[in-house]
């Protein structure tokens, strides 16, 4: 029976109506929605459930993993992203169903990555050779600090011994691994985080995630903030921070290859550089998301964010898509703008002639764009756009002058 169409508005376009003929490569995003417990800091589509039913779970990812692929016919799997949540509270069962559901459904790229990320609890981490023999080939470890007073400030429920024990145990079963550290945090040092990324490079890292904390509206860290409870690093503070994870994970060889994220040379995240090159990819599980190019459209679907409705809606409808949108030129383009420039190679400018049906100079606007290079912020040659280091560094600025 063929699988039912998305939901969609009466001025939409179906995607079944759009999909024929398409072979170009595509990725797949896995949502968990699933903690052990929720961080103060973390606005992600996260709940804490007291049991979950792994079977009915697995079930269900696999409806719509059928689902999603007959509507994407003659795309080419190029990479598998687990996310979540907390994909390593999966049963090993179900992450090896669904990579096999996945390869069977679509032609695979040869070396298609697989990333599923994990929290550091002995819990998990025994796990890991289950999750290397069910076909995941790239652990991203959520580490956070290796200060202990850190990930009490951050509630996570591990400590420091726990996450270097969790690391080893990825170094030994996925040569591909990455682990995130967040930074500006209350009373941190340019010093003390200097001392604390040393560390970091001394466990062997090849791929190092580093976030700058912010204070998402909803979250518990929100109304802390708000009354005072902490105080952040201010502006100059956070920029010498930022200026310090430069100088020290490139100084190891490690490259900014985005604003956030360092690895040494072919370590690079290849499912997410999918997002930041503006590629294809279908997204499974509540709220997730995708974007998928459709001739010289693009359509932005995206599931049901709450875990019961998204789960019932796949057993009596086989999907949990709550929208498919056909967007709009302007939209893409800011899209296409605010990814590419997170990119140290930036925005390349064959492709953007392509997706945006125009030159940069044609779209952005000429004035705008010799103002932003006269000010150091953008370089345009033949072949990229790109934000300089100063330009990254005050990404979110340049970019509402760029799109003005």
């Amino acid at each position: 029976m063929p699988a039912p169409a998305l939901g969609h508005s009466e001025t939409d376009t179906p995607l079944r109506e759009l999909a024929g003929g398409i072979e170009t490569g595509i990725g797949l995003y896995v949502h968990w929605p699933f903690c052990l417990a929720k961080c103060p800091y973390c606005d992600f589509n996260s709940h804490v459930r007291e049991a979950i039913d792994q079977a009915r779970w697995r079930k269900a990812y696999l409806a719509e993993l059928q689902h999603i692929a007959a509507l994407t016919p003659s795309r080419r799997l190029e990479s598998i992203f687990f996310g979540g949540g907390t994909p390593s509270l999966m049963e090993p069962e179900t992450v090896a169903a669904i990579i096999g559901r996945a390869f069977a459904l679509w032609p695979v790229a040869p070396g298609c990555e697989v990333t599923l990320e994990a929290n550091p609890t002995s819990v998990e981490a025994k796990r890991f050779e289950a999750f290397h023999d069910a076909g995941v080939n790239r652990l991203s470890l959520g580490i956070q600090s290796l200060n202990d007073d850190a990930l009490r400030f951050l509630g996570r429920t591990h400590g420091r011994g726990e996450a270097i024990c969790a690391l080893e145990c990825a170094q030994r079963y996925f040569p591909r691994h990455s682990f995130d550290l967040i930074y500006a945090l209350p009373g941190q040092s340019a010093k003390s985080w200097r001392a604390e990324l040393g560390e970091a490079l001394a466990l062997g890292a090849s791929h190092i995630s580093a976030y700058q904390l912010t204070i998402e509206r909803g979250t518990p860290f929100f109304g802390a903030h708000r009354r005072g409870v902490f105080v952040l690093p201010d502006e100059d503070l956070g920029a010498r921070l930022y200026e310090t994870t430069l100088a020290a994970l490139e100084g190891a060889g490690l490259f900014a290859y985005e604003v956030s994220n360092h690895a040494k040379p072919g370590e690079e995240c290849r499912h997410n550089l999918r997002y930041w090159r503006y590629g294809d990819y279908a997204g499974i599980g509540p709220g997730a998301h995708g974007r998928l190019s459709i001739g010289e459209d693009t359509l932005a679907v995206k599931t049901l964010r709450s875990p019961e409705r998204w789960i019932a809606a796949v057993e009596s409808e086989g999907h949990g898509s709550e929208s498919e949108t056909r967007l709009t030129p302007g939209e893409r383009i800011e899209e296409i703008v605010m990814m590419g420039l997170r990119l140290k190679e930036g925005i390349d400018r064959a492709r953007f002639r392509r997706q945006a049906g125009g030159d940069f100079t044609d779209i952005l606007g000429p004035r705008r764009l010799r103002r932003l290079i006269a000010g150091g912020f953008l370089t345009l040659d033949d072949e990229h756009l790109r934000a300089t280091a100063s330009g990254r560094a005050r990404l979110n600025a340049v970019v509402l002058e760029l799109l003005g």
